[in-house]
């Protein structure tokens, strides 16, 4: 009978460990039911994100023309399996080969901090000139939003590749739009 206590208080133990490693990003996400009557204010940079058109991503270079994002117009973005997909530089997470992912192009007309919005936790490269470019801040949307992640870039103006990787669904929010 101690014995069996003893496993029981052993078990609840290891219970509470396993949630305290749960991670405090997913600890902090509004559950379902909240975010079903309430609706968050948006930044004006974010106000298209709940009327997202649909674009699909492109397999590879020769296609990305065809993929083409407009910043501050947000998209549902259509991903494909990831060994369909052919990047121009290796993602830093490329996902298996059940994860999803993408090409996409976009053009910048004025210099300034450009953010990436993603409903997923998909990764993502900006890439100019051949080269990956180094994000200078990360953050969240706003609870129930639907923005799980924000990347923030430093660009001048040019055209860009943007490259998703890693995505579980074959499809994501998709938002580039300029700080303000």
């Amino acid at each position: 009978m101690a014995n069996a206590a003893l496993r029981g208080g052993c078990l609840a133990g290891l219970g509470l460990l396993v949630l305290a490693a749960v991670p405090a990003s997913a600890q902090k996400e509004a559950p379902a039911s909240e975010c079903a009557s309430s609706s968050p204010a948006l930044a004006p940079e974010f106000a298209s994100w709940t009327g997202r058109g649909g674009l699909s991503a492109a397999a590879s270079l020769a296609g990305v023309g065809a993929a083409q994002l407009q910043p501050g117009r947000a998209v549902e973005a259509g991903l494909l399996p990831t060994p369909q997909v052919h990047y121009a530089l290796r993602p830093e997470k490329p996902g298996g080969t059940v994860s999803h992912g993408g090409l996409f192009r976009f053009h910048v007309a004025a210099a300034g901090t450009y953010r990436v919005a993603l409903g997923s936790a998909a990764w993502i490269d900006v890439v100019k000139d051949g080269k990956g470019l180094v994000s200078t801040a990360h953050g969240h949307g706003p609870d129930c939003s639907g923005i799980r992640k924000i990347v923030d870039f430093t660009l001048v103006p040019g055209d860009y590749l943007l490259q998703v990787s890693a995505n579980a669904e074959t499809s994501t929010g998709l938002l580039v739009t300029r700080k303000p």
